[in-house]
């Protein structure tokens, strides 16, 4: 058998070059001998930078290790002067400055300059209740000054307020007020089987129905200003308490007899009809209306007409007032038939009615001078009292400023009467004289 070499002996392949499955070599890139120096030396450059930035930070640390003031003109002495001048008191009670930076639906944080902001509640924001911080006008960037009410424990923060500064205010205010004697407007917010209570500068102080000059329910108040007074006002005792009837007493004292108010009409009777003119129950009189005689009330008024009216009398003790637009008609009937007209001319219609009755008692004074001569005074022609000694001005007394009366016509009727009797009595006293 011939051997295996032999046998392939004669077998022959076909050239790599021609065959599919040869592989092109790749070209090898060729360096430039200069590309070598450059990046060397760029090398070079950051590993002395690195060496240099090393030697730096370790040269600081040796220096804040052995001596970390070297160089520091600010001492450990003026540190602790500083902390001294911003020493932060965060004891509860305490009023600290601020200024708001951020709001929300559920209150506001201040800064404080302590180490963390401070918190405002919208319960803490007001002494009146309000949904919004904003309501009361805390928007950001305001400044203002704050009581510490308390601590959070969740971060340390600490609970500011407002409401409670507002609250001292409000007693001082109070005390101020009623040291002054003034009249002061108060809502009607509540009430009970003793009175109501009623809201003024946003304290809750309470008025008995003793001291309501009005016989009304507390639910006919709820929700209504009614003008009121001080009685008391204790903080300590958290005790405020009003008085309607002192505030209506004050207000009719400016009610002069003959001054023409503007009123409304509360409610009709048979009778007449009840004015309110400014806090103050006025009673119109059916015979007062008009000149005219009327009837019917409703055909004339209705309630909630607003209308002018004039003072004709008022009883201070009981609150009552009587009213009258009869003396304000230009021509009788005028109220019935065109009470704009009445309205237009109530106040010249006033002035005149108010000039008869001052000649009326001046004329009944002068009568009743005229029976006594040991006045010393003496009727002009012009209606001037005169002196008959040098103690009164040579031009006499000018009555055309008579104090108005608090009601005008009895005061008129009973002067006259007066006068009357002293006339029916001068004979008598004559012959007296003569005996």
């Amino acid at each position: 058998m011939a051997s295996l070499a032999q046998q392939f002996e004669g077998l022959r392949c076909s050239p790599l070059s021609s065959s599919r499955f040869w592989v092109k070599p790749k070209k090898t890139r060729k360096v430039s001998a200069f590309a070598f120096p450059i990046v060397s030396a760029v090398a070079d450059a950051q590993t002395k930078a690195r060496l240099e930035l090393k030697q730096v930070f370790e040269d600081a640390y040796e220096r804040c290790r052995t001596a970390p003031m070297e160089g520091v003109s600010f001492t450990l002495d003026d540190f602790q002067t500083a902390l001294e001048k911003y020493d932060f008191d965060s004891e509860i009670g305490t009023k600290v400055k601020g200024t708001v930076f951020c709001t929300d639906a559920n209150g506001a944080l201040v800064d404080i300059t302590a180490k963390s902001s401070a918190y405002l509640s919208v319960q803490e924001a007001s002494i009146h209740r309000i949904k919004h911080v904003e309501e009361a006008g805390i928007v950001p960037g305001m400044r203002d000054e704050f009581v510490i009410i308390g601590e959070l424990e969740a971060d340390d923060s600490l609970v500011l307020s407002l409401r409670s500064i507002q609250y001292e205010l409000a007693w001082e205010r109070c005390r101020q007020l009623q040291a002054e004697d003034v009249v002061v407007k108060g809502k009607i917010v509540g009430g009970n089987k003793g009175g109501v209570v009623a809201l003024v500068e946003g304290l809750r102080g309470f008025v008995p129905f003793s001291q309501i000059s009005s016989k009304s329910t507390a639910e006919d108040l709820l929700d209504k200003e009614l003008p009121l007074k001080f009685v008391e006002v204790d903080e300590e005792q958290s005790r405020l308490v009003l008085s309607n009837r002192k505030a209506m007493a004050d207000s009719q004292a400016q009610l002069g007899i003959g001054s023409v108010v503007l009123g409304t009409v509360q409610s009709l009777k048979p009778y007449g009809a009840f004015i309110d003119i400014g806090g103050v129950n006025g009673l119109l009189h059916v015979s007062q209306i008009s000149h005219d005689r009327v009837s019917d009330i409703a055909t004339v008024l209705q309630p909630g007409d607003t209308l002018k009216v004039m003072i004709l009398s008022h009883d201070r003790e009981r609150g009552r007032v009587s009213l009258s637009t009869k003396k304000l008609e230009p021509t009788p009937g005028d109220m019935i038939r065109n009470p704009t007209l009445v309205f237009e001319k109530a106040e010249e219609m006033a002035q005149t009615f108010r000039q008869r009755i001052a000649q009326a008692e001046a004329m009944a004074r002068a009568d009743m001078l005229r029976f006594q001569p040991e006045s010393g005074l003496t009727l002009s022609g012009d209606g001037e009292l005169g002196p008959l000694t040098s103690d009164l001005p040579p031009e006499g007394l000018d009555l055309s400023d008579v104090p108005e009366a608090e009601d005008s016509e009895f005061i008129l009727l009973f002067l006259l009467l007066c006068s009357a009797i002293l006339a029916s009595f001068e004979p008598l006293t004559t012959l007296q004289g003569v005996s």
